[in-house]
């Protein structure tokens, strides 16, 4: 029979493998790119999908990892620890919601690079949104940065596609 506290450590073990993107957050340089990385499969899952499709996963994953990083913050002493990237891997799908159904690997790679830079550089209101805490803010920040990232690139297809 498995007690109270073995289930408690086997929860806290596996909210912290999949907080830390199943150990990339632990790799000594960048590891919120390295993490970044676990979203590729999901957005490039999500591209084919029906709007609502992708509207009701990324909510799940975002509604999924907020209390996931506040525990494993928690856990790990407080803060947007730098080995917790649930959140940049399950905030990435929203870089390409409802944008060009073609899978182009051109618009994956400058989503990628559009994502990083917003989430590394933390222009306004990223900056202030990371100053909130716990898991709202853990993952809100790159909400925002993905919601940026969009906005590029739905901005850049608009342009490209005038007559």
């Amino acid at each position: 029979m498995v007690t109270l506290e073995v289930r408690q450590l086997i929860f806290e073990q596996v909210v912290l493998l999949i907080a830390t993107g199943f150990g990339l957050g632990s790799l000594p340089w960048v590891p919120g790119t390295f993490g970044s990385l676990l979203g590729i499969p999901l957005a490039w899952w999500l591209w084919g999908q029906a709007l609502t499709r992708q509207l009701l996963v990324i909510t799940a994953l975002l509604a999924v990892g907020v209390p996931l990083c506040h525990w494993a913050s928690r856990w790990l002493g407080g803060g947007d620890a730098a080995q917790i990237v649930a959140d940049e891997y399950f905030a990435f799908p929203l870089v390409f919601l409802g944008v060009a159904t073609t899978h182009r690997w051109w618009l994956l790679g400058a989503g990628f690079a559009l994502y990083r830079l917003f989430d590394i550089t933390k222009p306004p209101p990223i900056d202030f949104v990371e100053t909130i805490g716990g898991g709202l803010g853990i993952v809100f920040d790159d909400v925002l940065a993905a919601l940026l990232a969009w906005l590029v690139l739905r901005g850049t297809q608009a342009v490209w596609r005038r007559p």
